[in-house]
């Protein structure tokens, strides 16, 4: 397990290097080009409040980028963190006082993971219709994705029995992610690997899991 822990931070950190650089550039706009359906016509980035606080800058066309805003609304920052919240709550009173903190710990980690790489770096541009796009700038690693995932990996901890729907949901909501336009591939990909390496971590460190798992409590 902290072979595999290692792996996916080297992969995060390989990728992070390769996005700055601007070697994936070429990937990442063609997927502006010809993947994006439902982005909207705004090339304005989220403002500080707008992406704390639910559906403030949300853009209602085209009709799927309005399907998406709902869809990954768990995966924004207070419905996510107050669904981790929940779950965390819930390990408590069953007695699992370690697993709760180990994934409180994991929640607070991605998002330090989140604001510091989005701080720390800038991506090329990227184009549309000749519009810079300056709201993928600094989007590298998609929040959202890593919201999705822990979202749907703390509800498995805590109600097992949810976990078939909730993964479906996450698979959805990153799928929507890049449909909407809302983080390209390189994004995307870079949420997922902190997501998995936090998973990985957290579950190393709650051997109780396994012992849980599939029951229904």
């Amino acid at each position: 397990m902290r072979l595999r822990a290692a792996l996916l931070a080297a992969a995060f950190a390989a990728l992070a290097v390769l996005v700055a650089a601007g070697t994936l550039t070429g990937l990442d706009q063609w997927a502006v080009d010809h993947l994006m359906p439902g982005a909207s016509s705004s090339s304005l980035p989220q403002t500080t409040v707008e992406s704390i606080v639910p559906l403030l800058g949300a853009h209602w066309q085209p009709p799927l980028h309005a399907f998406a805003e709902i869809w990954t609304l768990p995966a924004s920052a207070l419905p996510a963190f107050a669904i981790a919240g929940v779950g965390c709550l819930v390990l408590l009173r069953r007695g699992r006082r370690r697993a709760a903190v180990v994934w409180a710990l994991a929640w607070v980690a991605g998002l330090a993971v989140e604001l510091l790489c989005k701080a720390a770096l800038t991506r090329p541009a990227l184009y549309a219709n000749g519009v810079h796009l300056v709201g993928f700038d600094n989007a590298f690693p998609s929040g959202h994705t890593i919201r999705a995932v822990l979202v749907a990996a703390t509800i498995a901890v805590a109600w097992p029995a949810a976990r078939i729907w909730v993964a479906a949901w996450a698979g959805i909501a990153v799928v929507l992610t890049e449909l909407a336009g809302f983080h390209t591939p390189t994004d995307i990909l870079g949420g997922l690997l902190v997501a998995a390496l936090l998973i990985d971590v957290a579950r190393g460190k709650t051997p109780e899991a396994g012992r849980t798992r599939g029951r229904t409590q």
